[in-house]
């Protein structure tokens, strides 16, 4: 991965963030409102703000997910709040239950502020994308989506990746080839529970 060292969080804060999530989940999952959270106990980097999307997976297999690409509160508030949502909120899968919380696990990725891609053909597109290290965006009109880098890992051919990127926006599969899209790609810094510290 090429993000900035400086940009990522050490061990301590990995494990600090995962602990939210999970709590998170447990207060939402069990039907009670997210407790206050005092940022003056935790480390100075986790009140600034960040952008985050979690991610829960049940026997490997995707169990939720949300986040947003923009920073716009403090990073261990934006974990909580897409912890909670990731569990209750994403509209592929029902509402985690109570008996689900010991079966899933935790995945965070917390995100570069997305830059535009510049591009003047479908053939520079797929040359400029970098598998396993983009994040993609792709907007067109009013409808947008976006691809987690981790998404590589199972579509590792750009061209496959943007027609199913086109797909989730709800567009057809070739519309990165015939229309002129806006894309912005991010990097992120990713960390799950029972690695890197968590």
């Amino acid at each position: 991965m090429d993000m900035e060292a400086e940009n990522k969080l050490n061990a301590e804060e990995k494990t600090i963030l995962l602990k939210l999530a999970r709590e998170a989940l447990e207060h939402v999952v069990r039907g009670s409102q997210l407790p206050a959270l005092d940022l003056r106990l935790y480390p100075p980097r986790l009140s600034l703000p960040g952008a985050s999307f979690v991610t829960l997976r049940r026997g490997g297999e995707l169990r939720g997910c949300i986040g947003g690409l923009h920073a716009c509160q403090p990073l261990a508030e934006d974990v909580r709040q897409h912890a909670a949502a990731a569990a209750t909120q994403d509209y592929r899968f029902p509402r985690l239950s109570p008996h689900e919380l010991d079966e899933v696990s935790i995945e965070i990725s917390v995100l570069t502020e997305p830059r535009p891609l510049e591009y003047t053909s479908p053939q520079e597109l797929l040359e400029r994308l970098r598998p396993g290290i983009d994040g993609v965006v792709l907007q067109y009109g009013v409808n947008r989506a976006t691809f987690l880098p981790q998404v590589w890992e199972s579509i590792s051919d750009p061209a496959e990746f943007l027609s199913m990127l086109c797909r989730k926006m709800g567009a057809h599969p070739d519309l990165w080839c015939t229309h002129r899209l806006t894309v912005l790609t991010y990097e992120v810094d990713e960390f799950k529970e029972g690695a890197s510290g968590g």
